[in-house]
């Protein structure tokens, strides 16, 4: 049996969200025990909106690795007496490189400067496409035939620093954000394991970034995620699998929202009814007037009910041609 490879590195880790916990995961079972967690304070969920530790601080709690959730990192900032906590726990772990996943805070360039190889971020898009903090939505809604990971050195500006890894992943035709983000998170952990054991002998090479071909992927507003069937029904196909599993599409249906969780567009030549009628309800679809071509509902869920196909929530909520499922003006 092969004895597991010495490891040398101090590796402190930043990150808040599933995507984050992948990566830490994973930089654990390659040798590395994280000298220092950062995740972000724990925030209310669930029905009873009860404070809820982050999938990072459970894992940390799971390991008992050393945690600290600050609500903020800038000594001149909201929280100095947070910051300033951090700044000691972080001086005390002699950390030689951070790396850092969907955290959620701005490093200010303090924590920029401390550790000896800098920062390291894992971030979900191939760079400059889709800088910000909802790449992988962004790249599904726009139509973008690939994404990636990018292991980025990080410097004080908005995902810009120069680029030490990157792998291209395709985006297929049912991909959802879901989908799409279990396979960049497990990409994502598969790189920064391979860059922290390059990084064991001494500092990683690092490209700049192409000046062009920078995009911005905008923090997702739930108010994006009402269906206009005045759009053509290709671009609300793919705004439906963008915003699967948050915080889900949807349209109108007898004074309530109904989420739409699949959908594919059709062509369809010039359409009589105005956007949002229903055309059909069948089993393999409800067919609804868009400004361009029919959107076919495959999935479907009314309120306080169940994610079902089609078929099945047809049976329990019948939908007859003619009515609209637009909002109301």
């Amino acid at each position: 049996m092969t004895a597991p490879t010495p490891r040398t590195l101090r590796v402190a880790f930043a990150g808040t969200p599933a995507f984050a916990a992948t990566a830490l995961q994973a930089i654990a079972e390659a040798g590395w025990a994280p000298v220092l967690v950062l995740t972000q304070p724990d925030r209310p969920a669930g029905r009873g909106l009860k404070p809820q530790p982050s999938p990072v601080k459970q894992l940390a709690q799971a390991h008992g690795w050393a945690l600290a959730q600050p609500r903020g990192l800038r000594l001149d900032g909201r929280y100095p007496e947070d910051a300033a906590a951090a700044q000691a726990a972080l001086q005390a772990a002699r950390p030689d490189v951070l790396v850092v996943a969907a955290y959620g805070l701005i490093l200010p360039p303090w924590v920029l400067a401390l550790p000896r190889l800098g920062c390291l971020n894992i971030h979900a898009s191939l760079l400059p496409r889709w800088r910000g903090a909802a790449p992988i939505q962004r790249a599904i809604e726009a139509g973008d035939a690939e994404t990636g990971i990018t292991l980025m050195q990080m410097d004080e500006g908005l995902d810009t620093g120069p680029i030490v890894r990157a792998e291209a992943v395709p985006i297929g035709p049912l991909d959802s954000a879901g989908t799409l983000h279990d396979r960049l998170a497990a990409l994502g952990a598969r790189l920064i394991v391979q860059a922290l054991a390059q990084a064991e002998h001494g500092p990683l090479p690092a490209r700049p970034q192409p000046a062009d071909g920078v995009t911005y992927a905008a923090k997702i507003d739930k108010a994006e995620a009402r269906l206009d069937f005045t759009q053509p029904a290709a671009v609300l196909a793919r705004r439906v699998r963008a915003f699967d599993p948050a915080p889900g599409a949807w349209a109108w249906l007898d004074g309530a929202p109904l989420k739409v969780w699949g959908a594919h567009a059709q062509p369809a030549s010039a359409l009589a009814a105005a956007p949002g009628t229903v055309l059909a309800a069948a089993d393999d679809g409800v067919r609804v007037a868009t400004g361009d071509g029919v959107l076919v509902l495959t999935e479907l869920q009314r309120a306080g009910g169940r994610r079902l196909p089609v078929d099945a929530f047809l049976r329990g909520v019948p939908l007859r041609v003619g009515q609209s499922l637009a909002a109301p003006a």
